[in-house]
């Protein structure tokens, strides 16, 4: 069975129902049909029966609760629950109190499907959430931050994307599996984020990937070979914070600062970086900043055939998805399956 039929497997197990915001969305739809006839989980769909004909025509609706904000029984609900999470909220542009009243709430959560979604997840009509197929990171993250909020203990937000080799293999990912981060959302981690980085993904490649994560921290440097103390001070950052994730998380395999090949083939990480346990034997990657990370993954993606699936979001209170807006149908499917698990 290959890896993504396991995830979908475990996510039936699990029988969580998952928020899907984007009823306009064609691709949205049809994975929505797929993953309720396929039993992997339940389905909330925010849009209306006439739309989401529209967007993907003669799909099957059957079994999926669409939920209309305009004519939901919940909406005032919602818009309740959005008034106090952010009771005493200043809007930065205006200067004014975000929502001065319920009304307010409720007239932008009819807008706003994104944080809609949100509120569904909030109230615990839904034990996860998935966005982002027509919608911008930002747009799809905002809610979470806003509404959902951080776990107890977590100071960083961070996501990772898990990648899925192609059927030929891959000769140094042995597992066929292999977890990058943070691709998506923190364009410029401090060394202190990008230790909580590495734990995190760590941990989402250890609970929802199931392989046993070694860390390499990357750079265009390995063990000092390469500095840029004139420009940025990359690889003091990520030496720092090589550092910071070993004393977070002593027993975890992780290492650096390495460049990728050094990270990933083991004659080269022998050569660059000799004694190093991950050198050479990564699985996991962790990326100095986000221009670094976004391209990378994409890289293996589209030229290496490697499938993403995320970026899988890590450190909020409850489980809340971003999607790539390149992204396929079986894309939504893993990563509603990926967020089944998380819940």
């Amino acid at each position: 069975m290959d890896f993504v039929s396991q995830l979908k497997e475990k996510a039936k197990t699990a029988g969580k129902k998952i928020v899907l915001c984007e009823g306009e969305d064609k691709r949205v739809v049809e994975a929505a049909a797929k993953i309720v006839k396929e039993g992997i989980a339940k389905i909330i769909l925010i849009g209306n029966a006439e739309e989401c004909a529209k967007a993907a025509p003669g799909v099957d609706l059957s079994g999926i609760e669409l939920v209309n904000p305009a004519t939901s029984q919940n909406t005032d609900k919602y818009a309740e629950l959005l008034f106090k999470t952010r009771e005493g909220k200043i809007n930065k542009k205006t200067g004014q109190a975000e929502y001065p009243s319920v009304q307010d709430a409720k007239n932008y959560i009819l807008k706003d499907r994104t944080m809609f979604g949100a509120l569904i997840l909030k109230a615990g009509d839904a034990d996860g959430f998935v966005s982002g197929a027509c919608h911008s990171t930002a747009n799809t993250l905002r809610p979470g931050l806003q509404v959902i909020k951080t776990a107890p203990g977590i100071k960083t937000v961070s996501s990772s994307f898990i990648m899925v080799a192609p059927e030929c293999g891959n000769k140094y990912i042995k597992e066929g599996v292999a977890l990058l981060a943070d691709c998506a959302i923190n364009i410029e981690p401090s060394s202190e984020e990008l230790a909580d980085i590495a734990v995190a993904t760590a941990d989402t490649a250890k609970k929802i990937a199931g392989i046993e994560p070694r860390v390499a921290m990357l750079s265009f440097s390995t063990k000092g070979s390469g500095n840029d103390d004139k420009f940025f001070k990359s690889v003091p950052k990520v030496q720092e914070a090589v550092k910071l994730a070993q004393e977070k998380a002593p027993d975890l395999a992780l290492d650096g600062e390495f460049q990728f090949d050094a990270a990933v083939a083991p004659e080269v990480g022998e050569l660059k970086a000799p004694g190093s346990k991950v050198a050479g034997h990564a699985n996991v990657f962790v990326f100095p900043n986000i221009n670094a990370g976004n391209i990378g993954y994409k890289i293996a993606q589209r030229m290496g055939g490697w499938m993403a699936i995320g970026p899988v979001c890590q450190g909020f209170a409850k489980p809340l998805n971003d999607l790539s807006r390149g992204c396929n149908v079986d894309d939504i499917v893993a990563t509603v399956a990926v967020t089944a698990l998380q819940a």
